[in-house]
């Protein structure tokens, strides 16, 4: 089994962390941008770039984690 580290990220949480975040964030922000614009179009990509900031932060994460150690 592949074993990337990211299990130990925020105390072993971020596993299930990640995929509530994966489900809901999107959503959170979706409705945020939909009552403040009103404009569905500008709701939804917003809503889309919210899922790579999720896989940013276990990766900067992670490289410090690595770089951490190393030391």
């Amino acid at each position: 089994m592949f074993d990337d580290g990211s299990d130990e990220l925020i105390g072993g949480a971020w596993p299930f962390l990640k995929r509530a975040l994966i489900v809901f964030l999107p959503l959170w922000v979706y409705l945020i941008f939909w009552t403040a614009t009103h404009q569905i179009f500008v709701s939804a990509i917003a809503a889309g770039f919210s899922v790579p900031l999720i896989q940013l932060f276990e990766k900067l994460k992670l490289k410090r984690k690595m770089e951490s150690e190393d030391r």
